[in-house]
């Protein structure tokens, strides 16, 4: 279940995302704890570095509010981490020579929003440049974003099935299908929805 409060949506303890941290599965609230209490850092002072307020980051660390990725990317950069470090804790970055990561079939750390269900790749290498994500686009509407994401990062997304639309302020929805792909500047508000009763599938890459 879940409520739009003040331009936020609220998950309630019955929605999928939380139970998902609840169980262990992806446990964002309490390693934002931990990174900030590490770290002697405020709600308020961790709100200035990161540019999330203080209140959305209150209700992220208690479990009310399911972040986007633009979100986790905006308390990664405050905290001086990439994101994937909020959904596990990494093993230390060995030396840059010939680092390599790999992600079976299936495999990636899961986080659920309320638009998207998203598998960070890889997420084991730390330090990396970019970031890339499996994304299952679960939004039909553009109304189902509280808020649009944006962030100082630049993405790259290819359509692995299904059909969707990429929504910005700047240009018209843009429909895109199975094979193809689009560059884009994240500092614009956008979102995406699918197209259609099948979610549709991407590969995406967010500098870090």
């Amino acid at each position: 279940m879940r409520m739009i409060l003040n331009g936020e949506t609220l998950v309630l303890k019955n929605d999928t995302a939380s139970a998902m941290a609840e169980s262990g599965d992806v446990a964002v609230p309490e390693r934002i704890v931990t990174l900030r209490k590490e770290r002697g850092l405020t709600l308020q002072e961790c709100a200035k570095l990161s540019g999330v307020a203080a209140s959305t980051l209150s209700k992220i660390e208690r479990g009310e509010l399911s972040p986007t990725i633009s979100t986790l990317q905006k308390i990664a950069v405050g905290f001086g981490i990439e994101v994937t470090e909020l959904l596990s804790i990494s093993r230390p970055a060995a030396g840059n020579h010939g680092r390599r990561a790999v992600s079976r079939a299936g495999e990636g750390k899961s986080h659920v929003s309320l638009s998207c269900v998203n598998y960070l790749l890889c997420n084991d290498l730390t330090q990396k440049r970019m970031v890339p994500i499996r994304t299952k686009v679960t939004a039909r509407k553009t109304e189902e974003y509280a808020v649009w994401a944006r962030s100082d990062a630049e993405i790259f997304l290819w359509v692995v099935r299904g059909r969707m639309l990429l929504h910005t302020r700047i240009y018209e929805p843009l429909e895109l299908g199975e094979g193809d792909s689009v560059y884009y500047d994240a500092s614009g508000e956008h979102c995406w929805t699918t197209i259609g009763d099948e979610d549709a599938e991407v590969i995406w890459v967010m500098t870090a």
